[in-house]
């Protein structure tokens, strides 16, 4: 069971949305938000596995929500639902701590979907969003885009450990080394360990084994 946290300021969108996924048998709403701080409070009362996360709310809004959440609860998935598709909204996000990024003109189906793939950990992206993230590369240094923590994971990946020696090594848990690799993986353009460890090796992080 896939248990889900709505935040949105506007209570016909979260009413739809608990409408939407009440109806679906692997998925269980078990709050709804309608800002930023009771997203946070409600968070850490149910511990969802995602929180679907509006970015215009009052008082606190989606990004420094999704900030927050980050900080207090490591493991938990933040997936933006939001009509703002402008670059620097969509980076703001991300760099807060979203694991991925949708606006609200997709089809259901796909909201579901990528329902699904945050609680696994993977990152949906609307491809907007994933432009937008392409083009960050691009014109930045790779390695300038990774958080201190997510150094940290990938200097542990380039010595070859493997995650359950990353989470002791770092006192942190399995399930966020997993969600750190995915953010590294999307950062600087690999998709497996292996080309991770390369990668480091060919900047001098860690003492890549592969």
């Amino acid at each position: 069971m896939i248990r889900v946290l709505l935040a949105d300021d506007h209570q016909l969108v979260r009413a739809g949305l608990a409408q939407l996924l009440d109806g679906i048998d692997d998925f269980e709403v078990v709050a709804l938000a309608a800002d930023g701080d009771e997203a946070c409070r409600l968070a850490e009362q149910y511990q969802p596995d995602v929180v679907l996360m509006d970015l215009s709310m009052p008082d606190c809004d989606g990004i420094s929500a999704t900030r927050r959440l980050r900080s207090l609860l490591p493991d938990v998935r933040v997936l933006v639902l939001t009509s703002f598709a402008d670059r620097a909204r969509i980076l703001d996000a991300i760099d807060a701590g979203a694991l991925g990024y949708l606006l609200k003109d997709c089809e259901p189906v796909e909201l579901v979907r990528a329902i699904r793939a945050a609680a696994r950990g993977d990152s949906p992206l609307d491809p907007r969003a994933a432009r937008a993230l392409v083009e960050q590369r691009q014109s930045e240094p790779a390695d300038d885009q990774l958080t201190p923590r997510e150094r940290e994971v990938l200097t542990c990946i380039a010595e070859g450990l493997p995650n359950k020696l990353i989470a002791r090594r770092l006192g942190i848990a399995e399930k966020t080394v997993k969600t750190h690799l995915t953010s590294v993986f999307q950062r600087i353009g690999v998709t497996d360990r292996t080309q991770a460890a390369l990668w480091a090796r060919e900047r001098g992080i860690g003492n890549a084994v592969t």
